[in-house]
């Protein structure tokens, strides 16, 4: 990341602590020496700074209220749709009891899990001088909430989707990555893994997956491996031996998109839950075994924004956001919808080109006029716009927001071209 005013603090981070009662003066010494009078006006200051503090955390719960309220909406319409969608019968809600019965299980777990990691002194190290309050906050939160949105959606299924099983696998061995560097970051005091260590245990994972598709027999669109459905006039395209290419490369930018998002509270999980609504109504037609998997772990992510939302009392770390990116690239793999994945994944796509910009334009700036040139204040965007002064939990709604838009869209694609 690239920063060029790094050290300011942020003003939601620091505030005055309220005096008690009993350092207040009463309504009988309203006209006291001038030392009253400061007491009286720091202890408005302080209200005030409180107040915005409470302010600000209402409103991150408020944005997790209207994410719910969409989700339920919107799984429940699919629901009632869902025949004249695939044409054969479902189970009744077929997308919402997933759903719920992650969303209850992660919030419960949560409860009890965010004190044993603190127990543990699972900590995050922050090293963001504007995010000085979240230091000692736990992270590794991906190692509760991602097993129980795989258990459930296997449970559901009673373990008998070879689809379902493989996108597991896959989630697992990205969350595996993701637990070894936050085990270095934590237990050595360092960045973790190695930038380049990372990105080739990502690739191994991503050849691995891409050959268990080649070699198993799975639900694919039109009953063709290799093909990609595309709208109108487009329709289907046949890629060939440059199908596991693509699949490669759909699952480490994905994961590496999900984990740059993650840096503000709710911020990932929130976009993460809208992103496997919108793969789940997309892959529908083509496998609803998938369909039921994108469902679970969108209540496991909306389940975890119960500790997540601002302020966070856990973080999912890199266990939880290269999980959630692997989990959607194999939902996309498997079916070839990878056009409604970069569309309903536009919130990561926008924070992986932030940050592929922003060290680009810094290297080439530097190689050619020896100086470097930043194109944002700080990368990923939402850094970019906490320095331009836009409250956390504004740019957190701001993105839901953007992120429904998109599931829709992403959804009206994948459907018709399906």
């Amino acid at each position: 990341m690239f920063s060029s005013s790094e050290g300011e603090d942020s003003d939601g981070d620091i505030y005055l602590q309220p005096f008690t009662d009993i350092d207040l003066p009463t309504s009988k010494e309203r006209f006291l020496p001038s030392d009253d009078s400061i007491t009286v006006t720091a202890h408005r200051l302080a209200t005030l700074g409180s107040s915005r503090k409470k302010k600000r955390t209402i409103h991150g719960f408020w944005n997790n209220v209207g994410l719910m309220l969409f989700s339920i909406f919107v799984l429940l319409l699919v629901d009632q749709c869902a025949w004249r969608i695939v044409r054969l019968p479902l189970a009744p809600f077929h997308l919402m009891r997933p759903f719920l019965i992650s969303v209850v299980s992660v919030s419960c777990v949560g409860y009890i899990c965010v004190p044993l990691f603190r127990m543990f002194k699972l900590r995050s190290i922050v090293r963001n001088r504007r995010h000085s309050s979240k230091r000692g906050t736990p992270t590794m939160g991906g190692l509760y909430f991602v097993p129980i949105g795989l258990l459930v959606a296997e449970a559901v299924l009673h373990f008998s989707s070879i689809e379902v099983s493989g996108a597991a696998a896959a989630t697992l061995a990205f969350a595996a990555i993701g637990l070894l560097d936050d085990f270095m970051g934590i237990g050595y005091k360092k960045d973790g893994l190695p930038v380049w260590i990372r990105v080739l245990l990502e690739i191994a994972i991503g050849a691995w997956f891409s050959y268990w598709l080649w070699t198993t027999k799975i639900s694919t669109p039109y009953n063709m491996k290799t093909v990609v459905p595309l709208p109108a006039p487009l329709g289907r395209v046949c890629l060939g031996k440059l199908y596991p290419v693509l699949t490669s490369f759909c699952l480490v930018s994905m994961a590496n998109g999900v984990n740059f998002t993650d840096g503000l509270d709710g911020l990932a999980a929130g976009t993460a839950a809208l992103a496997f609504i919108g793969m789940s109504i997309v892959v529908l037609p083509i496998c609803s075994d998938l369909s039921i998997f994108g469902a679970s772990m969108a209540g496991a992510c909306v389940g975890f924004l119960f500790q997540n939302q601002y302020k966070a009392s856990i973080f999912m770390g890199d266990t939880g956001s290269l999980a959630l990116g692997g989990a959607l690239a194999a939902m996309a793999s498997c079916t070839g919808m990878f056009f409604p994945l970069f569309i309903s994944s536009g919130i990561f796509v926008l924070e992986a080109l932030s940050v592929i910009i922003q060290v680009f334009v810094f290297q080439a700036a530097k190689l050619f006029r020896r100086r470097g040139y930043m194109v944002f204040r700080m990368a990923p965007f939402h850094h970019h716009l906490e320095l331009c002064g836009v409250k956390e939990p504004v740019i957190v709604g701001v993105a839901y927001l953007i992120a429904s838009v998109l599931i829709l869209c992403a959804a009206y694609v994948g459907l018709s071209s399906a």
